[in-house]
C-alpha cells in the first residue's frame, strides 16, 4: 500500500488522444510523488501525518496551507534523524532516508506551486 499525492491545476486543459486523435480535456499535473504506508508512523512523530495522508481532515486543500507544516516537519525530521530511524520499517519498506527527500521534493512542489490543489490517494 501507498500514499500518492498529486498538484493539480485547478482549471482543465485542452488534450488530444495520441491514437485517435479525437480532443478532450484534462486537469493540468504540476505534482505527483509515491511514498509507502509504512512511513505513517515517522510522518505522525514528525507532526506531518495529516497534512500528508489526509489534508482535508485539517481543511486543506491547497499546496501553500502545507508549506508551513511540512518546513516544521522536515526541520524535525533532519535535526533528530537517529530518533526518526526507530521508525524504519523492519522490512526495509520505508525508511528515514526515503522519507525526508519525499518530503523535500513535496514542499519544494509546494512552494513551486503555491496555488495548486492537493489530491491524495492512499
Amino acid at each position: 500500500m501507498s500514499l500518492d499525492v498529486y498538484l493539480n491545476s485547478s482549471t482543465t486543459i485542452k488534450s488530444e488522444c495520441e491514437y485517435c486523435g479525437s480532443e478532450y480535456e484534462k486537469i493540468k499535473e504540476f505534482y505527483h510523488a509515491n511514498i509507502t504506508h509504512n512511513l505513517g508512523t515517522m510522518a505522525e512523530a514528525a507532526g506531518i501525518y495529516k497534512h500528508l495522508w489526509r489534508p482535508e481532515e485539517l481543511e486543506i486543500t491547497t499546496a501553500k496551507e502545507l508549506i508551513a507544516p511540512l518546513t516544521e516537519g522536515l526541520k524535525k525530521l533532519k535535526g533528530n534523524p537517529d530518533f526518526f530511524k526507530q521508525y524504519n520499517a523492519s522490512n526495509g519498506w520505508g525508511v528515514y532516508e526515503h522519507f525526508v527527500p519525499f518530503v523535500e521534493d513535496y514542499l519544494n512542489a509546494c512552494i513551486e506551486f503555491p496555488d495548486a490543489i492537493i489530491e491524495i490517494s492512499r
